[in-house]
Order: structure tokens, then sequence, then C-alpha cells
């Protein structure tokens, strides 16, 4: 007996709260901001690859070429820090044809640059030294911890802009934002016209230009649900 007045007596303040709750008149929009700069970094991917019929001898040639390599980025003043070793392998291939195993050996290396005019130089040393594969070249600033900050900023201003159009004309006003998600994608940063020229087609008088960096643009993206006055 005393198990059922409890239960109607929870039911009994379960539907008086429900009852004096009022739906809160909101509105939710998404908000996007970008920013636009000329990047002064680069992070270059480089790779070597050698290629023989015994495991041994592919492994060492490799390993004596990339000793060379990293000789020479020590060479270029760049910091310990800002270059790393990304890969090691040696693969076995075998060749239908001959009925034998080749093997193919590839160490690569990972270099921040921080200074974009001596891009050419570093890949020509690079190449020089052995290198026979550039996998990537992605630009970065090193302002991105300020250059998110005011993607973030410019993404909310775009929110609260895109409400307050919506309730215009229903003439009604935003309040307070009651809940923000930040729904960027880690900021990764867009790069734009970016063109490798060909160094053939160049005169031997003309400064070499191996690159048109143009710009990166980051990205924030919000939604946010504001209170409708």
């Amino acid at each position: 007996m005393r198990k059922t007045i409890l239960i109607l007596s929870l039911l009994f303040v379960t539907l008086s709260y429900s009852q004096e709750q009022k739906q809160v008149p909101s509105i939710t929009v998404s908000g996007e901001g970008k920013v636009k700069i000329a990047p002064d970094q680069a992070l270059i991917t480089v790779s070597i690859e050698t290629k023989g019929t015994k495991a041994e001898d592919v492994k060492k040639e490799n390993d004596k070429k990339m000793d060379a390599i990293l000789k020479f980025i020590k060479k270029t003043a760049i910091a310990k820090e800002d270059f790393q070793t990304q890969c090691v392998s040696l693969n076995p291939n075998f060749d239908y044809v001959k009925k034998k195993y080749n093997y193919a050996a590839t160490q690569s290396v990972q270099i921040l640059l921080r200074d974009l005019a001596k891009y050419d130089g570093l890949i020509e040393g690079l190449v020089d030294e052995g290198i026979n594969r550039i996998d990537n070249v992605e630009f970065k600033s090193s302002k991105m911890k300020e250059l998110q900050s005011d993607a973030r900023k410019l993404a909310m201003k775009d929110a609260k802009s895109k409400a307050e159009d919506f309730v215009s004309v229903l003439g009604q006003k935003i309040g307070k934002a009651m809940l923000i998600s930040d729904n960027s994608q880690g900021y990764n940063p867009r790069a734009f016209v970016y063109a490798m020229k060909s160094m053939a087609s160049m005169d031997e008088s003309t400064p070499k230009e191996t690159l048109a960096i143009g710009e990166i643009e980051i990205t924030a993206n919000v939604s946010v649900s504001f209170v409708l006055e």
C-alpha cells in the first residue's frame, strides 16, 4: 500500500513539473569563418627509393643515400627538431616474367622549412644527394593559432548575422546563445594557386622560381542556438 502511495506521489510531482515547464523559443543556425593568408612555411616530405635483386645490397645502398641526405639537411642549418624520418620499408616484389624476387627499399623524411626563399636550394640539394621522390609539399603559416582564433570569431559573427536575418521579418530579436557547437574539421588549411613551374623552360639567367605559393585558407564552422525574444 505504501509503495502504491509513493508511486502515485512521484507521478503527480513529475506531471506537475512537466506542466510548469515552458518551451523556450529558439533558433539554430550555422556559421562559417574564413581567413586567407600567404604562407611563410612549407612541410616537405621527400623519399629515396632503391631497387635491386638482393635485399641486403638494396638496404645498404638506401641507407648510404639517406645518410648523405640527412647530413645535407643538417648543413642547411635546419634545426634538428624541424626534420624527422617518416617511413622506412623494405619490400619484396615477385617478377613473374623472370620468376624471381626483386626488392625495393624506401626511406622518407619530413622537413619543416621556415623560410620559403630557401625552397629551391633545398630541393635541388636533396635531389643531388639522391632523393628521387617529392611526396608532398604542404603550405603552412607560423601564425596558425591567431588565424584559427580569427576564423572562429568570424564564424560566430556569421551565425549571429544569419539568425538576425531570419527573425527580423517576424519582429523578434535574438537573445543569449543557448548552445555552441564547433563543427570545424581540425582547421586544416587549404592551399590555393599552388603550381610547379618547369625549370627546363626557364632562362638560365633568370632566378629560378618553382613555387607559386598563393594563399592558404583557414576555415572554422560553428552551430549556434539562440533564444528568441
